[in-house]
């Protein structure tokens, strides 16, 4: 599941898994072929319920993801779905340290449901049925509460509500039924010398079992169920991995803000960065506290930290040790959470050094101060801007332009002097036939010029800022309406074909801007919305940046008033559209922008009466650090098997083996191949199982993932 001025926690069990976590979670395991999987379909679902069929057409043959809406709001969408799989045997369970308010998790038996209900309009809401197994079963005793549940491991944490000795028995018997056997004393030892599995425990009982799961990669390892009574005459329930098959060496990871992390790290946060003067890491790491203490004191002592003796508590179930470099202290605090260690580590850089880096920066930024301000301008002969969608022309260096058609004025910069740009004005607006007045204010460092023609006027202020001249042009000439700049090259036609009159396209539909939307949203959407959808692809383990998001949406409106909207919003948000590749008709558009984070593609389009929106931006900063970015003119596909066995993967004449879990735990990094674009037959072999063929299609200058999944297919993606 990803330094960051504000952590979030996310598990990075594998580091494939990390960086396709929010593509993976909207595209779950396929269920047709695996009888542990429910099939969605058959689910029940809310009175009312309608199929969001546009965004399945794709998906009519498979069985493990559907969603539909409901005329109900989040919180009763929510608590009714909760209780309409209840009535259905489904029992709802959260991950260990799971905080997500917009899903829920179900287990019957082996088979297992996520549910989503993203956060919708007020009296709408979209409900997703995805499916999932647990890996290795264990049972949940009936009427359980504060069911806290990991498919994987796994891990089982949760209240009965009988007494300790009926919780036993029905134990006993489950574990049987599903697998598990007791762990006798010599299997034990023979693996893991000196172990005791008799030991007591106050106030309960604990016992140890064995599962012969073993598919020649993974060999499930025994778990240990602990019981203890409660003063209420309950049961408090345990089944964790035993702690004696923990692992108990652990291999360093990549550092997270330049702080060492182990590899089978399962959550990590982190504020401040390897040059802050405060760092915060927070990690949950699948190891007992000896292994993770030893661990932080073989990788801090190789950083040059010294452990000091001063205030050191080291004990079974908690640790806190202080640690000081030549510029800085750490203290380091362990503590247990469910199967895990805690670890928290906090860096204070040394006050003398904080001095010494304020000052160097406060003359560094002098000195750049003053070399911006004694910067020349150019002065050479200014040509307009070829692509220009302003009612006046603007010069090719025009920057930052923001232009406001209902008030009439654009504001921009320019890295010339203002003797250049007046001169670029006067002979632009001369030829096109308007007229000067003359000004008292002309000199230097600042112009002022006013411009008439045909009962229209604008006025140009031009004053020089730094190294830059700063631009504003406003009047009476530039107020302009949404129709009149949606009109660029093809929007006519736009506005035309799409009711057969060019009076209709005068009075295009005006799109206002959702204003429930979250003003931090990174997509605008108009208020008139029938379906949308936000998604992300591809997150950096330790950090919540991702490599790309995509808003899919339709609106029941004309293209071409769609189309201005888009146009206006997000030029209120810096973003600058580009004329290369640009396709402007009737049915269809597809226009490129340049935004501050990186760039983005529109593309609009009609099906039943709607207009359909697939807005995707990129960042090439986050992906420039996973070395994700393809070189111009090529792509880049990323492997990874976040499944239980053994694969190879053979593409474009080259065959790369894949382990268990590739790119997570065994492998500091996926394999990445770089590839001219096109369409690519692979062979796909899982251990096990027969192999199979498929086609997969790259596109220039983008990333895609082809991720096997623990049902042995094969889920490819647009990451990048």
């Amino acid at each position: 599941m990803l330094g960051m001025t504000r952590g979030t926690l996310v598990p990075a069990r594998k580091h494939l898994f990390a960086v396709t976590l929010a593509v993976i979670a909207c595209a779950p395991v396929a269920a047709s072929a695996n009888s542990d999987m429910v099939d969605v379909r058959t689910l029940p679902r809310l009175e009312g319920a309608v199929e969001q069929t546009a965004l399945t057409k794709t998906h009519q043959s498979k069985t493990y993801q559907v969603t539909y809406d409901v005329p109900t709001d989040f919180a009763a969408t929510t608590a009714a779905v909760r209780q309409l799989l209840a009535a259905d045997g489904w029992v709802r369970y959260a991950h260990p340290l799971e905080n997500d308010k917009f899903s829920s998790k179900f287990k019957k038996g082996r088979q297992g449901l996520f549910v989503s209900v993203p956060p919708g309009k007020p009296n709408q809401s979209s409900v997703i049925y995805s499916a999932n197994a647990a890996h290795v079963n264990v049972p949940f005793p009936p009427d359980a509460a504060d069911i806290v549940f990991e498919e994987w491991r796994p891990y089982l944490g949760c209240i009965a509500p009988t007494a300790l000795d009926a919780t036993l028995d029905f134990f006993r018997k489950e574990m049987a039924a599903s697998g598990w056997k007791p762990l006798k004393a010599a299997e034990a030892a023979a693996r893991w010398p000196n172990v005791q599995l008799s030991e007591t425990i106050e106030n309960g009982v604990r016992a140890y079992y064995t599962h012969d799961f073993d598919n020649g990669f993974h060999r499930q390892r025994p778990v240990m169920l602990t019981l203890q009574r409660r003063d209420d005459g309950k049961t408090g329930v345990e089944i964790r991995i035993a702690p004696f098959a923990m692992p108990e060496t652990l291999e360093a990871a990549d550092d997270t803000a330049g702080l060492p992390t182990p590899k089978l790290t399962w959550t990590a946060q982190n504020s401040g960065d390897s040059d802050s003067a405060r760092r915060v890491l927070d990690v949950a790491v699948l190891a007992e506290i000896p292994a993770t203490l030893a661990f932080y004191r073989r990788e801090l002592a190789a950083r040059n930290w010294t452990e000091e003796t001063s205030g050191a508590v080291v004990t079974a179930d908690n640790v806190m040790l202080n640690f000081s470099s030549a510029e800085q202290t750490a203290t380091l605090e362990l503590s247990r959470r469910y199967d895990m260690t805690m670890v928290n580590i906090v860096t204070q850089m040394n006050g003398a050094i904080l001095a010494e880096r304020a000052r160097a920066k406060k003359e560094a930024d002098a000195a750049q101060a003053a070399k911006l301000l004694d910067a020349p301008l150019s002065d050479a002969p200014l040509r307009a801007l070829a692509d220009n969608s302003k009612p006046v022309p603007l010069p090719e260096n025009a920057e930052e332009v923001e232009f406001e058609a209902a008030a009439g004025q654009i504001d921009f910069y320019s890295p010339s002097t203002v003797r250049a740009v007046a001169a670029f004005y006067r002979d632009a607006l001369q030829a096109q036939g308007w007229k000067e007045k003359p000004s008292v204010i002309n000199d230097p460092r600042m112009v002022v010029m006013e411009f008439s023609k045909g009962g229209k006027a604008m006025r140009f202020n031009i004053m020089k800022m730094g190294r830059r001249a700063s631009v504003t042009a406003s009047g009476s000439a530039l107020v302009t309406a949404d129709a009149k700049i949606a009109a660029k090259p093809g929007a006519a036609a736009v506005a035309q074909a799409s009711n057969g009159a060019g009076a209709k396209a005068a009075a295009m539909q005006v799109l206002e801007a959702d204003p429930d939307a979250d003003p931090d949203a990174p997509f605008p959407v108009p208020k008139q919305h029938s379906a949308m959808n936000t998604s992300a692809s591809g997150k950096l383990p330790g950090s919540n940046a991702v490599y790309r998001r995509q808003l899919d949406a339709s609106i029941p409106a004309e293209l071409n008033a769609v189309l201005a909207f888009y146009r206006r919003e997000l030029g209120k948000r810096g973003w600058t559209e580009s004329a290369e590749r640009a396709v402007v008709q009737a049915d269809r558009v597809q226009l490129s922008f340049t935004s501050p984070d990186g760039p983005a593609l529109l593309k609009l389009g009609r099906s039943d009466d709607e207009t359909s929106v697939i807005l995707a931006q990129k960042y090439p900063d986050v992906a420039a650090k996973a070395d994700f970015v393809p070189k111009p003119g090529h792509a880049k596909l990323m492997l990874g098997n976040v499944g239980e066995s053994e694969a190879a993967v053979t593409i474009n004449k080259q065959t790369i083996k894949l382990a268990a879990g590739a790119g997570g735990l065994h492998s500091p990094r996926p394999p990445i191949l770089e590839l001219p674009p096109g369409k690519y037959r692979y062979s796909m072999k899982v251990a096990g199982r027969p192999a199979r063929n498929d086609t997969i299609e790259v596109t220039a200058d983008d990333g895609w993932g082809l991720i096997i999944l623990p049902s042995g297919e094969a889920l490819s993606m647009q990451m990048y």
